[in-house]
């Protein structure tokens, strides 16, 4: 259920026993709850989680900001965000890409921001080992992934938009698609637990993995943007010497030293989410120096509330815009709890115990691929 309102004072527990994650001389058990408080006290009676009071919801947003309320203990409130999933899910499998105070101002749906579920679920599934839940939501789980694999396109990327009507922009994003991956790896997961093979899915996972790895020409270019240098790594598609390769490349182009990374590469803007992401990604691949080193670094936007900024632009000193997103809060929490190990679903952004994408046939491509261990050797055709 969400928090209680008494008297216009919105109380928050978080669940009794619970340990927060703490990082060692950056931020306290106690500060990490006071984060997740912030969270839940814009959280709607409806369950729903928007941006900030009054703000508008994103189904991606909603998902990431209940993971970062129940790493925190706040499993009631996280619940209640699900059950809003659920109750709110479209025939179709989908959401709208914007709801607000349950209007919704954008109908057409995003299908990163469907895909996500499954990544919020088994995370939830992980920390709590609630059978109940899984069984619960795995309907809509499996609803939104076919959904999203029906924008799917003939290489193997997913078309990132799906129009009020039905009508599929083929447009394919490296950042969604990466984010994507990580949701079908996180549904097979769930299917593997609830004992229902996914063929498909499997399949699906396999060519989306290989387009990732072998076939950048197939996104659209926007390079400028972090999320694009960093999402494939966070994502699961990268791991090993190439994911660190490629968060070496651009290391320059967007870390800015002692404040986190730009969320483009050519404004002197620094977003906590963004920089949280890349904590999830160094962590990823064993780079824990780094990230410990850019988790410290973005603590200058924590709020004296618990609350984070968006951002920075550090060449006039603002923050910018003036808002403290639930979002941001729950990629710190995330960070958090990857760091320092603390809940049972600390490692889903490592991948830890999520199925691999196999191997699939490239013939369509034409590429001499060769894939072994999850990377490809081969040379985009």
């Amino acid at each position: 259920m969400p928090p209680a309102d008494r008297g216009g004072v919105r109380t928050v527990p978080g669940a009794p026993g619970t340990v927060a994650p703490s990082v060692p001389g950056v931020l306290s058990g106690e500060q990490a709850v006071a984060t997740a408080a912030s969270i839940a006290r814009v959280q709607e009676p409806t369950g729903a989680i928007p941006w900030f009071p009054g703000g508008h919801l994103d189904p991606w947003d909603h998902v990431e900001s209940a993971m970062g309320l129940a790493v925190a203990g706040f499993l009631d409130e996280a619940g209640a965000a699900y059950d809003w999933c659920a109750r709110t899910q479209r025939p179709d499998g989908s959401w709208p890409s914007r709801v607000r105070e349950g209007v919704v101002e954008q109908a057409e749906a995003d299908t990163n921001f469907c895909a996500y579920l499954a990544v919020g679920v088994w995370h939830h599934v992980l920390l709590t080992a609630d059978d109940g839940f899984a069984r619960r939501m795995w309907e809509p789980v499996r609803r939104a992934v076919e959904f999203v694999l029906g924008a799917a396109n003939a290489d193997g990327t997913v078309g990132w938009l799906v129009g009020e009507r039905g009508a599929v922009d083929p447009e394919a994003l490296l950042t969604g698609c990466s984010s994507i991956h990580h949701a079908l790896r996180c549904a097979l997961a769930l299917a593997r637990h609830l004992g229902v093979p996914q063929p498909d899915w499997e399949i699906a996972l396999g060519r989306l993995a290989h387009v990732l790895r072998s076939h950048p020409e197939a996104f659209t270019d926007k390079r400028r943007y972090s999320m694009d240098w960093y999402y494939p790594v966070l994502g699961g598609a990268l791991r090993g010497p190439e994911a660190r390769r490629r968060l070496r490349e651009r290391w320059d182009d967007f870390v800015v030293d002692g404040l986190g990374i730009r969320c483009v590469d050519d404004h002197p803007w620094v977003t906590g989410a963004e920089t949280c992401e890349l904590v999830l990604s160094l962590d990823a691949v064993g780079d824990i120096a780094a990230a410990h080193g850019q988790f410290a670094a973005m603590q200058h936007l924590r709020d004296p509330d618990g609350s984070y900024w968006t951002g920075l632009v550090y060449a006039d000193g603002k923050r910018w815009p003036e808002e403290c997103p639930t979002w941001t809060g729950a990629a710190v929490l995330l960070a958090a709890d990857a760091l320092s190990s603390t809940t049972p679903a600390a490692g889903i952004f490592r991948g830890d115990g999520l199925p691999d994408a196999v191997p699939v046939g490239t013939d369509a491509c034409g590429c001499a691929v060769s894939e072994k261990g999850g990377q490809s050797t081969g040379v985009p055709g």
